[in-house]
C-alpha cells in the first residue's frame, strides 16, 4: 500500500528559527526545529551530534500543545528531498511553417488541446479548426504557382481575428479563446507561432470544499492539411494532405509551491495530526483550523520520508510505520536557512525540482502585414 502518516509545516513569512531555549518559547506559528529528548534548539552548529531531531511549530491555543512531527533519527531516513518553488507555468508553444498551397485552395488549421477543464467540456479534446480560401491566380499565370508562406500565414491571422469578432458571445469558445497567434519573421521564412494561454486561478474561500487546488496545464496538437474541415478523428497524423511543418517548441509545465497549492495542502493533511479530524464546509465550525499560508507567497518544498525511531515501538509487537515530514518554507532566506540547518544532519537534500521553463518576448503582432521576434526557450 502507498501510504505514509503524513505531518505537513507551513512557515509563516519572517519567521526566525530558535537558536536557544525549547518548545515554551515558540510563539504563535512559529516553526523550528530541536533535538533529542530535553527538545533544545537545533541550530547548524549543534545538529550534527543529535540523536534525533524534531520540527515544531507553535500554535495559539495552550490546549492544542507545539505542534510536533516524529523522532526523526538519520539512520531510518529513506529519502531526503527539496522541491524548489516557481510560481511561472511555461505555455506549450507549437510553429508552423512552410506553408505549402496552390491557387483557390481550401487550407485548414486545426487544433486540438487538453487540460482538466478541455478534457471535461469536449470529448478527446478541445477542437477547433479554421478554413482559408487562397487567392486566385493572376490572368495568364500558371495555375500549378503556389501562394507565398508569408501570405498563407497572413490569411490564416486573418481568419481567426475574423472567427473571434464574430462568435464574441460570453459563451462562445473559440480558437481565441485558449490559444493565442503570432507571425514570426518574413517571407519564405515567416512562422505561425500558436502558444497557450494561462489557465484561470481560482481564489481562495471559506468552505474549504470549493474549487479544491489541481494540478493542471493546456497541452495540444496541431495540425494544417489542404481541403476543408473534415470530421474523422485526427488520430492518424497524415489523415490528410499536410500544408505545413507542424513543430513543438515547448512543453506546458505546472507551477510548483504556489501559497493555493500549499493551502490545499493544509486541507489535505490537517486530519493527519489535530484533535478535531474533520472540516466543514462553513468555516464557523473549522475553528481549530489554522493557515499559515499568505497569499502570493512561494514556497519550497522539504520532504523527509523516514521509518519510526525503534525505541518507541521497542517493547510493542507492531509493523514498522512509514512517516513523512513536509516543510512548505517561502523561497528565499527562511527556505535557506531551514536547510542550512537540516543539511547540518541529513546531509545534502536531492533536488527533484524539474526544469523551470520560461518564454520572453521581444514585442508583438498588431496586423497581418507586422513582423515580430520572439524568442523561445524550449
Amino acid at each position: 500500500m502507498d501510504f505514509s502518516l503524513t505531518t505537513l509545516f507551513v512557515v509563516p513569512v519572517g519567521n526566525t528559527l530558535p537558536t536557544s531555549g525549547s518548545t515554551e518559547t515558540l510563539t504563535d506559528g512559529q516553526f523550528g526545529i530541536t533535538k533529542d529528548s530535553s527538545m533544545t534548539a537545533a541550530t547548524a552548529g549543534n545538529i550534527g551530534s543529535a540523536t534525533y531531531i524534531q520540527m515544531v511549530q507553535g500554535r495559539p491555543s495552550s490546549y492544542l500543545g507545539t505542534k510536533r512531527s516524529d523522532k526523526i533519527q538519520l539512520a531510518k531516513v529513506k529519502k531526503w528531498y527539496k522541491v524548489t518553488g516557481n510560481s511561472t507555468a511555461a505555455n506549450e508553444i507549437w510553429q508552423f511553417s512552410d506553408f505549402t498551397a496552390g491557387c483557390e485552395e481550401d487550407i485548414t488549421l486545426t487544433l486540438r488541446g487538453h487540460s482538466s477543464f478541455l478534457d471535461t467540456i469536449a470529448f478527446n479534446g478541445f477542437t477547433r479548426s479554421v478554413t482559408i480560401k487562397t487567392p486566385c491566380c493572376d490572368c495568364g499565370g500558371d495555375p500549378c504557382d503556389v501562394v507565398a508562406n508569408e501570405t498563407l500565414i497572413d490569411l490564416f491571422l486573418e481568419k481567426i481575428a475574423e472567427e473571434a469578432a464574430v462568435q464574441n458571445a460570453p459563451n462562445a469558445l473559440t480558437m481565441s479563446t485558449f490559444w493565442s497567434f503570432t507571425k514570426v519573421g518574413t517571407g519564405d521564412n515567416a512562422i505561425l507561432v500558436v502558444e497557450t494561454k494561462p489557465l484561470a486561478i481560482y481564489s481562495r474561500f471559506c468552505n474549504v470544499a470549493y474549487n479544491p487546488y489541481e494540478f493542471d496545464r493546456i497541452y495540444f496538437r496541431g495540425w494544417v492539411y489542404k481541403n476543408p474541415d473534415v470530421t474523422v478523428d485526427f488520430i492518424v497524423y497524415d489523415r490528410c494532405t499536410q500544408a505545413a511543418t507542424a513543430t513543438l517548441t515547448q512543453r506546458s509545465s505546472y507551477p510548483r509551491g504556489t501559497s493555493h497549492q500549499i493551502y490545499q495542502m493544509e486541507i489535505d493533511y490537517y486530519s493527519y495530526q489535530s484533535d478535531f479530524k474533520h472540516l466543514f464546509q462553513q468555516s464557523a465550525f473549522n475553528q481549530k483550523f489554522q493557515s499559515y499560508v499568505t497569499d502570493g507567497t512561494v514556497y519550497d518544498t522539504y520532504y523527509v520520508i523516514f521509518n519510526q525511531y525503534d525505541q518507541d515501538n521497542a517493547y510493542s509487537p507492531v509493523y514498522t510505520i512509514d512517516e513523512t515530514t513536509i516543510i512548505a518554507a517561502p523561497t528565499g532566506s527562511i527556505s535557506t536557512g531551514i536547510q542550512t540547518v537540516l543539511t547540518a544532519y541529513l546531509g545534502t537534500p536531492t533536488n527533484e525540482s524539474g526544469a523551470s521553463i520560461s518564454t520572453t518576448s521581444t514585442s508583438s503582432t498588431t496586423s497581418s502585414s507586422t513582423t515580430t521576434t520572439t524568442t523561445l526557450i524550449p
